[in-house]
């Protein structure tokens, strides 16, 4: 029943300076989450206490962040998108990002101060696409988004919905991401928002990293104590960066363990911790998981540096891994409160259920000290983006 099939790879990599950590302090993501306060349709996401799953699972405490409500998207990439936006217009007009809120930048004050309309570009499996549309759609702004071979129809047409032109290419995320970059040189007035950061291109995915902060702020307010285990996802890493770099700012003397959990398909991280050298490793090729969200073969260079500093272990999973916690969750234990979780949002709560239950995993298990003195946070991170693909995993007992 609970069997499931990953690898894993505890973090013994040489620490570097740590120049990167503060870009998650308390202070900057407090400002994000100011801005984020700012919409009106801002309201704080539920963290779900299974508490009936905690006695199963033999833990102290098991808490779910359920972004499923972010916005109304379903998702939580828009945070990340929706920030950097916010930055981006407040260096164009010369404020500062605390003279910045939703009001102005909806107004006619704003057209007056920025004098062009911006085109954002972006690259997206999904969730980070469609918050970027959506964030440019609301503010008057224009949008374009390219697409990875493999994207679902579903998944283009929300993103077409929110007004941006969108398509889907003819090769992997990472490639698109370079598309992106390429044609927004040719255009006037444009910027690339994406989450994920190389040589040259550092400023705006540290500011979507920081606009993720938001969700770990919350979590840390309505979780009420210091989580011994926080498990997140990875794609490019800049969610697991965020999420690691805020909690080891906040418990600097004390961190959780943080497990980093990735699809195999496009373990990046995975692949740079079993280098053991603290350098990246990539991950090319066409990329089939149904964990389209974390299909992201190329590190984000700024998070890979908080990871291999503060991570705990990282896990390659197989996408048995997350249909086990989509079910789950979505039909918990009697007195549980349901959550629906997606195919990117479900495989951090499948690998601890895989620890837990799974005996060809007692020695991780050991190793990471999870027992009934273990208080757990994790992050489901969408809801049924897809939802013909969430019916047929979680209802029809399908593989997709």
């Amino acid at each position: 029943m609970y069997s499931s099939d990953f690898k894993w790879k505890m973090n013994t990599m040489p620490k570097s300076e740590d120049k990167n950590l503060p870009i998650m302090s308390l202070d900057e993501v407090e400002r994000a989450k100011t801005f984020h306060k700012s919409f009106p349709q801002y309201e704080v996401t539920p963290l779900v206490d299974l508490k009936e799953m905690t006695k199963l699972l033999g833990l102290n405490k098991v808490c779910v962040k359920d972004e499923s409500y972010r916005f109304g998207l379903n998702a939580f990439k828009v945070l990340g998108g929706s920030y950097a936006i916010g930055r981006h217009i407040a260096e164009e007009v010369g404020k500062d990002i605390s003279e910045i809120n939703y009001d102005y930048l909806t107004s006619d004050e704003l057209k007056n101060d920025l004098g062009n309309v911006v085109t954002f570009f972006s690259a997206t499996d999904g969730n980070h696409g469609k918050g970027v549309a959506w964030a440019a759609n609301k503010l008057g702004q224009k949008c374009v988004i390219y697409m990875p071979k493999g994207s679902t129809e579903l998944r283009l047409k929300a993103i077409r919905d929110e007004n941006a032109t969108a398509t889907i290419e003819e090769f992997n995320y990472d490639d698109c991401v370079r598309k992106a970059a390429e044609e927004s040189a040719k255009i006037p007035h444009s910027v690339v928002i994406q989450d994920t950061a190389w040589e040259g291109y550092e400023k705006i995915p540290a500011w979507i990293m920081q606009g993720y902060g938001t969700m770990a702020a919350e979590a840390s307010d309505q979780y009420g104590e210091r989580p011994t285990h926080v498990f997140v996802q990875a794609g490019v890493g800049s969610l697991a960066g965020g999420v690691v770099g805020y909690f080891a700012n906040k418990y600097k003397d004390n961190p959780p363990k943080f497990i980093v959990v990735e699809t195999s398909v496009a373990d990046c991280l995975y692949k740079g911790a079993t280098k053991n050298t603290g350098e990246i490793a990539k991950v090319g090729g066409d990329m089939d998981s149904i964990m389209a969200g974390l299909c992201c073969g190329e590190p984000n260079i700024t998070s890979w540096d908080i990871l291999r500093n503060h991570a705990t272990c990282f896990i390659s999973a197989e996408d048995n891994v997350t249909r086990l916690g989509m079910r789950m969750l979505a039909a918990p234990i009697k007195g549980d409160h349901p959550i629906t979780s997606g195919e990117s949002g479900a495989v951090p709560f499948g690998a601890l259920v895989s620890i837990m239950m799974d005996p060809k995993y007692a020695t991780l298990k050991k190793e990471l000290q999870l027992d009934s003195n273990s208080k757990v946070l994790l992050f489901s991170t969408e809801g049924n983006t897809d939802p013909e693909r969430y019916v047929n995993i979680v209802w029809g007992g399908k593989e997709r």
